[in-house]
């Protein structure tokens, strides 16, 4: 399932090796890490006040489990993707957060996009299956081993593998936004925090994960990274593209 278009492809080297030409505009600064948010909304229900609220471990758990190598075929990848798709084609991309992966022992301005969460935004939509409405740190962090297995494992063994594979770090942007990204007019959010941090009435069946999938010479060369500093705010200028 490719997300790129062309233009973006062709853009990939030169974002990599660091050249931005032109434009000295600023990038937009959002803020520099994501962590767990108390959520207040709940499902409304119609069988009144005093209604037990059920809890997110009675709605098939608050993360996927992963058990040892996690491949393309796997069944909580497959259940991940089935779901981003649901949720996706119901909320678009304003429910869409995109991740990005850094190894710091392999790269420490590298970041490598690796797909995207997807979570659902209406508990009354009649697919909802925990009390509250997801975060953006509950897609990211429910999902985060899963994550972690499919791109060091994958899609991108030589820069998450092996000696590389400690402390890797999630980072997110704006849903679809990898134009802009690419040409550093947005900065990236890093994620952090833990499982334990997710709500008691969170459901991960309220979010989904996409993964990238590496296509034609990009199964060689690599598809979409980009270069950040330590804050996640891009080391060149924004450029434009030409038409």
């Amino acid at each position: 399932m490719k997300l790129h278009s062309f233009i973006l492809i062709s853009l990939i080297a030169t974002v990599a090796s660091g050249f931005a030409p032109g434009s000295k505009a600023k990038c937009l600064k959002t803020y520099s890490f994501l962590s767990a948010k108390k959520v207040t909304r709940t499902k409304n229900s119609s069988s009144g006040f005093g209604t037990p609220r059920r809890t997110a471990m009675k709605n098939g758990g608050k993360v996927r489990s992963v058990t040892g190598h996690t491949g393309s075929g796997t069944k909580p990848l497959r259940d991940a993707a089935n779901t981003f798709d649901e949720i996706r084609k119901k909320y678009g991309k304003e429910a869409t957060s995109d991740l990005y992966m850094r190894s710091p022992l392999n790269d420490e301005q590298l970041f490598w996009f690796v797909g995207k969460v997807v979570r659902r935004l209406d508990l009354n939509d009649g697919r909802a299956k925990g009390e509250s409405i997801p975060t953006e740190f509950e897609a990211v962090i429910s999902q985060k081993r899963l994550i972690i297995e499919y791109a060091k494992n994958q899609l991108r063994p030589q820069n998450f593998g092996g000696p590389y594979s400690k402390n890797l770090e999630i980072w997110i942007a704006p849903g679809d936004s990898e134009m802009d990204v690419v040409q550093n007019k947005i900065s990236l959010t890093k994620v952090v925090g833990s499982t334990a941090d997710l709500s008691e009435t969170f459901s991960v069946h309220d979010v989904g994960f996409n993964p990238e999938i590496y296509v034609g010479d990009e199964v060689k060369d690599g598809g979409l990274r980009v270069k950040r500093n330590e804050n996640g705010d891009p080391i060149k200028d924004v450029f434009e593209i030409n038409s």
